[in-house]
């Protein structure tokens, strides 16, 4: 083989080699970015400068909205100077309502309301308003139902998510839908239909690895799930949850970080490779002390990781 063409296969073959990798690697080759951890806090107080000191407290740097009304505009400006102070991204505000309700003048007062929440979003300097597509079942506004993983579902969910967004016009807050094992989306790919058919910018995705757990292959390859979610939405993502699961009869079941088979050393290298800062928040815990464990096990992990906390 002469200079010149064993030159031209060796490069071929890296090249190749390279493409047939590429789909097996982490989404960006970036140094990892400080964990933004965050959660619910217990203190019962109104004033945003000790809410914030809390967060501090507790080792957060990401923060859910405390209580405060869209008209309440200098509330808003309090809360968003004293957690800037304190270095807490304001990370979500929720909207936790059914926007596929039946009843046509319910599901009317739900999209004005997450319309509400999303320009609160806007307004205090929040990254995301987040909430489900909805849920055709009658009895339960959240609960499973064959219809919510239809093309009727989809195509409801890519006109309410259009409403919302259009209504309110963001320029920074980002609207986002929750990840779920029994209703769009149900993992990065039905993410990926929903990004492209609403078509607006201001719509992101929202991560949420233990809601996607609903099979026993996702429960037992939730690393592979993991890489693949991030790879695949990862310029795109806004928010990631942070909780685990474990299997149960023949069901799963959320339960703390920590208790559960999710494989939290990748789960947080792939949040702190992501381009953006995007915040890492605990939820669906009962006590103080279930968040006491549930952050010591993630700041742990994120140890472990070589992940350094904001």
């Amino acid at each position: 083989m002469t200079l010149l063409s064993r030159r031209h296969f060796l490069q071929s073959s890296a090249v190749l080699t390279g493409s047939l990798l590429a789909p097996l690697l982490p989404a960006f080759r970036t140094a990892p970015k400080p964990l933004r951890l965050g959660g619910p806090i217990f203190l019962k107080s109104d004033d945003p400068e000790e809410l914030a000191r809390e967060h501090r407290r507790l080792q957060y740097s990401a923060a859910y909205i405390p209580a405060v009304n869209l008209t309440d505009t200098a509330k808003i400006e309090a809360i968003r100077k004293a957690f800037a102070a304190q270095n807490v991204m304001i990370a979500e505000v929720g909207a936790w309502v059914n926007m596929l309700e039946q009843d046509a003048e319910k599901r009317n007062r739900n999209l004005t309301y997450v319309s509400e929440r999303l320009a609160l979003a806007e307004a205090v300097g929040a990254l995301t308003c987040v909430n489900i597509g909805g849920s055709y079942n009658p009895k339960q506004w959240d609960g499973p139902d064959a219809r919510n993983l239809s093309k009727e579902y989809f195509d409801a969910t890519v006109e309410n998510c259009r409403k919302v967004i259009d209504a309110v016009k963001p320029q920074r807050a980002k609207f986002a839908l929750e990840m779920m094992g029994w209703s769009l989306p149900d993992g990065p790919d039905s993410y990926l239909k929903f990004i492209k058919a609403i078509d607006r910018p201001a719509f992101a995705a929202h991560i949420d690895i233990a809601n996607i757990i609903n099979t026993p292959g996702r429960y037992y390859q939730n690393t592979e799930l993991i890489n693949e979610t991030f790879r695949k939405l990862g310029r795109w993502i806004v928010s990631v949850h942070a909780k685990d699961v474990h299997g149960k009869d023949v069901h799963f079941a959320e339960t703390i970080p920590g208790r559960g088979a999710l494989d939290y050393v990748t789960y947080i290298r792939n949040v702190a490779a992501l381009p953006q800062e995007t915040p890492f928040l605990l939820e669906h815990l009962r006590t103080p002390e279930e968040y006491d464990e549930a952050r010591k096990f993630v700041i742990s992990k994120a140890a472990e990781a070589g992940v350094s906390l904001a």
